[in-house]
């Protein structure tokens, strides 16, 4: 498995027979050299967007239009997205969509994301006129190869994650930690420490403006050695 951070809270990941798009924000992110898109983008089979917003969805489309990759999204913005001529897949929290093919038999999937809670706002804010309900934002559970990745979206800190982290056995969180926003660094080692056993974090929606958290240190320092993976734009953590 590789998991790719494409800035922000963008994240390419290869896992299983897939390659995965993540909020992929790739033109007009401050955080992303555009001329690199192709190595972000190649080979993808599949978009998820946790919300509208336009740090996470603002290019989505042409992304989508340049692979042929299908766009998975909560129902209400997966209406606009198709009313733009996407190719998408609407579905809803505890909703999972299957992809590939996997080895434990027929019908088997290789890869299966499933649709959890966020606590956060959504809205297509990055076109003209005034900002347009885009249904709940939301996070994912992707599993396969032997792992669940929960990649949180814009959150904060929920009760819903002590049943996430019991249900769904996380061993890989992808975690907003930026602040202001959303949950900071701070807030995000506390629901590492009181609600999953993950062996790898990766924080995201960070750095990317003045706003947010410039480092990743508090989140470092406050869990065991080696669990904290700081990720590079564009450079591989191999799992």
């Amino acid at each position: 498995m590789k998991i790719t951070w494409l800035g922000h809270s963008g994240f390419r990941i290869e896992i299983a027979d897939q390659v995965l798009l993540i909020d992929p924000w790739l033109a007009g992110n401050p955080s992303f050299p555009e001329e690199r898109a192709a190595e972000a983008t190649t080979g993808a089979t599949a978009i998820f967007l946790t919300h509208g917003h336009g740090d996470h969805a603002s290019t989505t489309l042409p992304v989508a239009r340049d692979t042929d990759a299908m766009i998975y999204c909560i129902h209400e913005l997966s209406l606009i997205l198709g009313a733009e001529g996407a190719q998408v897949t609407g579905f809803g929290k505890g909703g999972t969509i299957t992809l590939g093919e996997g080895t434990l038999g027929e019908g088997d999937a290789a890869v299966r994301v499933t649709m959890v809670n966020a606590v956060h706002s959504s809205s297509i804010d990055f076109k003209d006129g005034a900002p347009r309900y885009a249904g709940d934002p939301a996070g994912f559970m992707i599993s396969g190869e032997g792992h669940t990745i929960y990649v949180s979206g814009d959150t904060d800190l929920m009760a819903d994650m002590a049943w996430f982290a019991d249900l769904h056995q996380p061993d890989i969180g992808i975690l907003c930690a930026g602040g202001h926003y959303t949950m900071d660094m701070t807030r995000a080692a506390y629901a590492c420490q009181k609600f999953f056993d993950f062996k790898t974090v990766i924080p995201c929606h960070w750095g990317t403006f003045p706003l947010l958290a410039q480092s990743c240190d508090p989140l470092v320092y406050a869990l065991d050695e080696g669990v904290v993976q700081v990720p590079e734009v564009l450079v591989a953590i191999e799992i």
